[in-house]
């Protein structure tokens, strides 16, 4: 079986939804880090896989590919894992790879919050009128049977939270040192070599707050009407934003004298109760280091999708050990988490990260609506 390598990446800046990407829908932000990033392999490109969970619908990787300016022979696919979207096209290369079907994809996501169309029911779904009828249009999708819930992703935060016994305060901390880690990454330029301004002007990730404090935090009013632990401070905004990867053969990589940075060793998905998805994200690393035979030891870098701090402890309780090796540049409460583009974000980070330390192995970890995580295994063999 053929190994499937990671050459070469990059990510657009992360921007706050109705900021200042608020006019650059999904497809042209793609585009935009797709032409930039495809330049050296275009004649070579078997695939695009292309994440997003918001977007305009029909298959939009095939959209960008075409605002990129590729070849139309190219082919192009789109995933829709929500959250995970951007991750499982990663997985999904891998695979397509690792069978002999191709020898170089791009895989990653798009993800425009800003310009995401509105949805409604149509007049002859049953839930017409339950749901305003005329007045039916919503942004968020169904993610299981029963009510469809604007505030699901929301109010499975904060189930969790209770469940597990964790209070606000439990969180405050993974958001201060989430944001200063982003200072810092960005100060000292941590991951200057994986983004890339696509628009004049758009060169910083829009969401880190230089100023967080503990005082902040515990005036921010929980966002329910009766929630004791969820706020707009421990829970990430909404984004935009855009994140691609070239995986290729270890065939096309002797072929052509290319460097990979890390190989793509293993992934696993996991179902989970949708009422509290979030728990999927730490399950998921469980099932993929069991099936690995690893323990929390073997692995230098932990990128987990921190779109909720609830994560964080999720984290740190099952894995208290792993504290200095967990997001170490900051994540999603301070970058942000354009949906579909968030697998490819921490992968980059994760790349980043094990050149950083001198890592061996990283896992990168989703948790995404309709209780599915999503996880990584990839090996360090850039600069060992």
């Amino acid at each position: 079986m053929e190994k499937a390598y990671i050459i070469d990446g990059i990510r657009s800046f992360i921007g706050i939804e109705n900021s200042m990407y608020r006019h650059i829908p999904a497809e042209k932000l793609g585009a935009k880090v797709l032409e930039k990033l495809a330049v050296p392999y275009k004649e070579h490109i078997d695939l695009i896989i292309t994440g997003n969970a918001v977007g305009c619908g029909g298959n939009i990787s095939r959209l960008i590919s075409l605002e990129a300016g590729l070849p139309e022979e190219i082919p192009a696919f789109t995933i829709d894992l929500q959250c995970g979207s951007g991750l499982e096209a990663l997985i999904l290369a891998a695979a397509k790879i690792k069978s002999g079907q191709a020898d170089l994809v791009i895989a990653g996501g798009a993800e425009s919050s800003s310009t995401a169309p509105r949805r409604a029911y149509h007049k002859n779904h049953p839930d017409y009128e339950k749901y305003g009828g005329e007045n039916s249009f919503y942004h968020v999708a169904r993610f299981s049977p029963g009510e469809h819930n604007m505030l699901a992703m929301i109010e499975g935060a904060e189930r969790t939270a209770v469940s597990a016994g964790i209070t606000r305060e439990d969180l405050n901390p993974h958001v201060l040192k989430s944001h200063a880690l982003a200072k810092e990454a960005r100060e000292n330029g941590f991951l200057k070599e994986i983004t890339t301004e696509i628009i004049e002007g758009c060169d910083k990730d829009e969401g880190i707050r230089d100023r967080m404090s503990e005082r902040l935090l515990n005036r921010v009013p929980c966002i329910l009407k009766n929630g004791q632990v969820i706020t707009s401070a421990n829970a990430c905004l909404t984004n935009d934003g855009a994140a691609y990867l070239v995986l290729a053969s270890g065939h096309f990589v002797k072929e052509h004298a290319l460097s990979p940075r890390a190989e793509l060793v293993d992934a696993a998905e996991i179902g989970g109760n949708p009422a509290e998805s979030p728990r999927t994200a730490i399950s998921v690393i469980d099932k993929l280091l069991e099936r690995r035979k690893m323990t929390e030891e073997d692995i230098s870098v932990f990128e987990c999708n921190e779109a909720f701090a609830v994560i964080d402890e999720l984290f740190f309780r099952r894995f208290p050990k792993a504290a200095d090796r967990y997001n170490i540049f900051g994540g999603a409460l301070a970058y942000g988490h354009p949906y579909g583009a968030s697998g490819g974000i921490i992968t980059l980070h994760a790349l980043q990260a094990l050149k950083k330390t001198h890592g061996e192995y990283a896992i990168c970890s989703i948790a995404a609506a309709g209780g599915i995580g999503t996880a990584l295994l990839i090996k360090n063999i850039g600069n060992m």
